[in-house]
């Protein structure tokens, strides 16, 4: 006489469990974080001073600052980007509508992350939406 089973030949808990499938890219995907570390007025003129990193994950907090400033009147924009440590398109994003809304833009102390992505963009062949307020062979 046989007999037909469907259950498991060891115990589930005497059963060695799989290790996790893990698919690793080699890319970074943790978003990068962004510090509005000071923000002052001059006249109608904001003035902010970032750290960190910015990249299209992380440029909601300057994309509302600035959406802020646009509502409140501000019609000048200097960035301090010389604490900013890495930075890609979604800053060029963030910031490059500023000055296509009829806004002047400065950036000051340009650090080395944000001068690379500006000749990067120039050497594209792709002007950068602020290039028309920014010259990037030096830091303004």
């Amino acid at each position: 006489m046989s007999t037909s089973s469907t259950a498991p030949i060891l115990a589930a808990a005497l059963a060695p469990s799989a290790p996790p499938v893990v698919h690793d890219s080699g890319a970074d995907t943790a978003p990068g974080v962004i510090v509005i570390d000071s923000c002052t007025t001059l006249g109608t003129t904001l003035v902010v001073h970032l750290a960190g990193e910015i990249d299209r994950f992380s440029a909601a907090p300057v994309r509302a600052l600035l959406a802020s400033a646009a509502d409140d009147g501000y019609t000048g924009l200097v960035l301090d980007t010389s604490r900013v440590t890495f930075c890609d398109s979604g800053f060029l994003a963030a910031v490059g509508w500023w000055p296509r809304h009829g806004r002047r833009l400065r950036l000051a102390n340009r650090s080395r992350a944000v001068q690379r992505l500006l000749i990067a963009a120039a050497t594209a062949g792709r002007q950068p939406p602020l290039a028309g307020s920014l010259s990037v062979a030096g830091t303004s």
